[in-house]
Formats: structure tokens, sequence, C-alpha cells
């Protein structure tokens, strides 16, 4: 069974490892990086089967593509602290000619990135080439991507989720982060989504909602109970309710803080909500 207690340490730490990034450089993507935490913590450190080492093959494990990549600062500290590389590198985040670029990139070759996600609606049909490469190799695990809601206004990730359901790419867990928020406002004033659950399902995909998108037990069940929904014919949406900036109360909720790096007092309050439990970098 997890241990719940000490995943909430390690989301604790890892939105730490956000806010510190982002102060460092004053630049950054704090919000729906918080929004995601448990997320990203669930996966990696309980969910995905991992294999020692990393290679761009990604063979005989799950794989992992995170669309939406300006979330990176959650990215990198949960790759690091998952041993992908070490994790003082943190420092680096956005400076020139570090590996841990603002959004993630594959030629400085950093462990764990496996696709470049700066340009919006691009991974899911990466997510999918290789889903069905692992389909024709024989290769029974799975594929997980992430996707912000926003991203769903570009209109290449509807031709990849029509194709997933007309090739009954299976093995391919999906989920969107439901914030409601976008970098200009809220997505229902910018560009209205309706039924997310009612377009993916017209698409042709089984589909399911994480209610307690920021909740680690609501989080492991539904993971667990997308994983019971692949081999059945059907690609699988995860829909997450999370909430942007959670676990810092002033950036919680709205618009405000998706691309705004906190200053000297700011960082003070969200690092008081977030004990240390790992260690800092």
């Amino acid at each position: 069974m997890p241990n719940i207690k000490e995943l909430e340490d390690f989301v604790s730490q890892v939105r730490r490892d956000i806010v510190r990034q982002v102060h460092n450089v004053s630049s950054g993507h704090p919000g729906g990086s918080l929004g995601c935490t448990e997320f990203f913590v669930a996966l990696y450190q309980e969910v995905m089967k991992r294999k020692e080492g990393f290679d761009m093959d990604g063979k005989d494990e799950d794989l992992f593509f995170l669309s939406n990549g300006h979330i990176s600062p959650v990215f990198y500290s949960v790759l690091a602290r998952s041993g992908y590389f070490p994790v003082d590198e943190l420092n680096t985040f956005r400076k020139i000619d570090s590996r841990l670029q603002g959004h993630p990139t594959t030629h400085e070759g950093l462990p764990g990135i496996r696709v470049a996600s700066g340009s919006l609606g691009q991974g899911m049909s990466v997510a999918l080439g290789a889903a069905q490469t692992k389909k024709l190799n024989g290769d029974d695990n799975l594929v997980y991507s992430l996707h912000g809601d926003g991203e769903l206004q570009e209109g290449q990730n509807w031709e990849a989720i029509m194709y997933a359901a007309a090739n009954k790419i299976d093995n391919i867990i999906s989920t969107v982060d439901l914030n409601g928020q976008q970098i200009d406002g809220s997505t229902n004033e910018v560009l209205n989504l309706g039924s997310v659950r009612a377009k993916f399902e017209a698409f042709g995909w089984d589909v399911l909602d994480i209610e307690k998108g920021n909740d680690m037990e609501a989080i492991l069940e539904g993971l667990k109970e997308a994983k019971s929904r692949t081999g059945k014919g059907k690609p699988v949406c995860i829909l997450l309710h999370t909430i942007m900036g959670h676990g810092v109360d002033f950036m919680m909720q709205g618009h405000a803080w998706h691309g705004k790096a906190p200053n000297d007092e700011q960082l003070e309050k969200a690092l008081a909500q977030n004990p240390e439990t790992l260690g800092d970098y």
C-alpha cells in the first residue's frame, strides 16, 4: 500500500522547489506547476513502471510526455527527486546554457525528457506515436501524457484524439488538467471549451474524472482505475480537476500566477506554507 504521508511530504518539497526555481530567475510558470504537483508525484513515485537509467528508446517501461511544457518547474523537480539528475541542478533553471530550459527540450540531453514541449498542442500526437510504437513492438507497457485545458483550444489535439480512437490505441492514458485557467483569463472567458468529457467521448475515448485533483488518495485511485480500463479497445482520458496555484494560498484560483514569479516576501510566504521535507537544493 502507498504511504500517503510520505507522498504528501514529497509534494511539499516539490512545491518548495517550484517556487524557488521561479523566484531564482524571476521567470517561469508556478500556477499550473503547483496545481499538478500531486499528479506528478503519484505518477513517478507510485504508478509508472520505470527502469534503472534513462534511454530515449523507452522499451520495457511506461513513458510520460508533458504536452503543456510551460509547467516545467514541477516536472524538473519530480525528475530530479526521482533520481534522473542531481537535485542541485535545479539551481540552473532557465539560465543560459542550462539543461533546464523554461520549456523542456531534448538537445541538452536531460534525463527524463523525451520531447521538446514548448509549442502547445503537439504532445498528444507524440504520445500516441509512442503508444502505437509500443503496440507494434509487442511492448505491453503504457504511455501517459498531460495536457492543459486551455491547450485543448489548439486544433492539432483533436486530429490526434480522433486518430487514437480510430486506431484503437488503448495503451495510453492522457490526463487533462482542468483548472479552468489560462494565461489571459479563465478558459470560459477566452474560448469556452464546453463539456470536455462530452467531446472526448464523442471522439471515442473512455473518460473518467478525478474530482479531487489535489488529493493524493483520489489521484492514486483514479490512476488505478484508468489503468484497469486500458487494453479494451479505447484510449483512456482522465479529467483531473485541480486548483491553479494549489498549496500557496495567495496563488490559488484565478490566472494571475500562470506565468508570474514571486518576489522575496512572497517566496517566504510560499515556503512557510510548504515545510521542507527532503532537503532544499
